[in-house]
């Protein structure tokens, strides 16, 4: 009877210990994703970043950059620029007709393998060229983002304004 007991001791011992290992081992990996999603998305962020200074100081160059290949720039009453190179020269004609003082504000990041998506507001004041009016700016923004060789890229953009023009 005491071998039973024994044994059936040291096999419940052996089961706690096991999933007392299994919690921990849980827990480690839970810490480790959530690391790298946030760091996944502080490289958004820094993305993001690029793109506003892009629009602040009018560099089609660097929007362009900061787009896959086959990346699609959305932008409200206007054609879909599609591709790198339309990408380009939606950006160059956007820059030829107003100047951008803007700020985003970043209200969600989502992060799931390659891919992710951001939801942010901007606000700041738009300057056009043709009058020299400098009038307010206000959009919301949608972004798509795929991790392409290690980097995060715009992949799809589309903003609309969050006031009517008058």
């Amino acid at each position: 009877m005491k071998q039973l007991f024994y044994t059936a001791f040291a096999l419940i011992l052996m089961a706690s210990c096991s999933e007392n290992k299994n919690q921990e081992t849980n827990q480690s990996l839970t810490q480790t994703t959530e690391t790298m999603e946030k760091q996944e998305k502080e490289k958004i962020e820094q993305l993001l970043g690029e793109y506003q200074k892009s629009l602040n100081t009018s560099d089609a160059k660097l929007a362009q950059s900061l787009y896959t290949n086959d990346g699609i720039f959305m932008p409200t009453e206007a054609p879909s620029g599609i591709g790198s190179e339309a990408i380009l020269k939606s950006y160059e004609y956007v820059f030829s007709q107003i100047q951008l003082s803007i700020e985003f504000f970043i209200e969600e990041i989502q992060v799931e393998g390659n891919m992710a998506f951001a939801v942010t507001s901007s606000k700041g004041s738009t300057l056009i060229h043709a009058t020299g009016d400098t009038i307010p700016e206000a959009n919301r923004e949608l972004f798509v983002f795929e991790k392409v060789n290690g980097d995060w890229k715009i992949a799809r953009y589309m903003f609309n304004k969050t006031e009517p023009r008058k």
